[in-house]
């Protein structure tokens, strides 16, 4: 009875490999790269609250003395026009990105950014390089082709210079990988 049953289990994860490497038909999806990246290389909340924190005293230093309301009032203001900038900041670009698996070698890596002018211009972003940017978002290619490899839940996509790793996850339904060698992001499987 042991027997079979090991048997049984051979044979479920035997399938269970083999579905995990056939990725023919699969397109994982993220609507907003951009935004997991800033919500992890900049923690707005935490620099602000250091920044004030460092602001306040350095003003006492300064002062000789603890700051009246009014001062910390002005501290804060000053530091909620900054905190609108930042915002403003993570809402001003964003990145798609879908991952199509093409063929059992194949894939099709699409991107698309776009630039939000209002938000630029909130910033204090002149007009003269609003249009520079979007004029080189414009020349950049929305869509490669490449060539990769499965081994494991490890997916390497063969570029012309580069290999890149991307990962799925354990139930199939996420690809991750990693961006400027630093930060991580998330695809969701679409289909």
């Amino acid at each position: 009875m042991k027997k079979i049953i090991l048997a049984i289990v051979a044979i479920m994860t035997a399938i269970g490999v083999n579905a995990q490497t056939n990725l023919t038909g699969r397109v994982y999806h993220n609507p907003n790269i951009m935004a997991n990246i800033m919500d992890q290389e900049v923690n707005i909340d935490k620099r602000i609250a250091e920044a004030r924190k460092e602001g306040i005293a350095k003003m006492e230093k300064k002062k000789g003395r603890k700051l009246t309301k009014e001062e910390l009032a002005k501290i804060d203001k000053e530091l909620a026009e900054i905190r609108k900038q930042a915002e403003a900041a993570k809402k001003c670009m964003s990145t798609a990105i879908t991952v199509e698996f093409t063929s059992a070698t194949d894939l099709v890596m699409r991107q698309k950014t776009r630039v939000d002018d209002e938000t630029l211009k909130i910033m204090g972003v002149g007009w003269l390089k609003r249009k520079a940017i979007k004029a080189s978002l414009a020349l950049m290619p929305e869509s490669q082709k490449a060539k990769y490899e499965v081994k494991g839940n490890k997916v390497i996509v063969i570029d012309d210079k580069d290999r890149d790793t991307l990962t799925i996850g354990n139930d199939g339904n996420t690809l991750s990988g990693i961006f400027d060698k630093k930060t991580k992001y998330i695809l969701k499987r679409t289909k």
